[in-house]
């Protein structure tokens, strides 16, 4: 029997919360590591994790950090990856990165492997993971795409506070406890308090009024599905949730599909979980699909605005199939598919 391959693994931005993530979904799948670095600002250095029940210390990120190294996963913020993924990858890793650093690059794949695994393989040292939102989107729309395509996407996202980090998990909490004591709060996270509120701008405005986050949207959602021309609008909302991303999304078919025709085929789909029995009140919600590897879709209904029209309801763990499960998926389907090899 052929031993398995093993692989010299590397975490950058291990210590926030989607590199803890990182390494608590390489543990649970069983990932075949030889040897693993956690890496992290100068802050960080020196402290230590907890990995398969060993304590592995946290080392600073620099240019040396990457010798011998074989996969490494980057999830620390578009600056520290426009600078230390190249390194990485001259040094001979394949960088797989969480930032939005080089998702738009023409030679950079942007990848979710359920929906376009086949762009792994052109890659030059960086694979770009997309836009949390992004993934959960095109993981439910592809399937449908490829029987009957989409012309038009209209997006609304109620996205949860654990994609700005656990700054502002901690501020959610906090103004909640403030709020119930009836005293002032003050934000520092987000512009405006978030407690019991909705917050319709998730990263900066753009000349046009959109954000970049909806803008993302749009321009992932096409470089994924390799539908250059699909028209895709985004409102992208912040809402007073710890952890999970929902959409409500209505899409345009090019001929008319029926609610049952699209949950048959969701329902096969590679990672997606169908929950729609509105009689039951059975729809994805995010308290019950946080720690969950699936996106799951709902109340799948006509666009009574359409004819050729669907309207559903798509929920998913942002950080875990929204930002590492994904990167490790890209991973592993490298792995499977032999395109890369301990060492080289």
């Amino acid at each position: 029997m052929e031993q398995e391959k093993k692989f010299n693994v590397a975490v950058v931005g291990a210590t926030g919360l989607v590199g803890r993530e990182f390494i608590k979904i390489l543990k649970q799948r069983h990932f075949p590591i030889q040897y693993f670095d956690l890496l992290a600002s100068d802050r960080s250095a020196g402290s230590k994790m907890l990995v398969n029940s060993e304590e592995i210390e946290v080392m600073e990120t620099t240019a040396d950090s990457f010798k011998d190294i074989d996969i490494a996963f980057f999830s620390a913020g578009s600056s520290v990856s426009r600078h230390f993924a190249p390194i990485a990858a001259r040094a001979g890793a394949v960088v797989i990165d969480n930032s939005s650093a080089f998702r738009m690059e023409a030679n950079v794949p942007l990848v979710v492997p359920e929906v376009n695994p086949e762009d792994i393989q052109k890659h030059r040292g960086i694979i770009a993971n997309p836009n949390c939102s992004t993934i959960q989107m095109v993981t439910v729309l592809n399937p449908l795409h490829r029987v009957n395509p989409i012309k038009r996407i209209v997006a609304s996202t109620y996205q949860s506070v654990s994609g700005s980090g656990a700054d502002a998990i901690d501020e959610l909490k906090a103004q909640v406890r403030l709020i119930l004591d009836e005293q002032p709060v003050i934000p520092h996270i987000y512009p405006h308090q978030i407690a019991f509120n909705l917050l319709p701008e998730i990263d900066v405005f753009m000349d046009d009024g959109y954000t970049k986050e909806e803008w993302k949207m749009v321009e992932e959602t096409r470089k994924i599905m390799h539908a250059k021309e699909l028209a895709v609008s985004a409102t992208c909302v912040r809402v007073p949730v710890i952890n999970c991303h929902s959409e409500a999304v209505s899409v345009e078919f090019t001929k008319s599909m029926s609610p049952d025709e699209a949950s048959y085929i969701l329902a096969q789909a590679p990672g997606v979980k169908v929950l729609d029995e509105p009689v039951v009140s059975l729809y994805p919600q995010p308290w019950a699909v946080a720690g969950t590897d699936e996106v799951f879709v709902g109340r799948i209904r006509k666009d009574l605005s359409h004819p050729t029209g669907l309207v559903m309801w798509i929920v998913a763990d942002n950080l875990r199939k929204g930002a590492a499960l994904n990167a490790v998926q890209i991973a592993e389907e490298m792995i499977k598919r032999d395109w890369i090899k301990p060492g080289g």
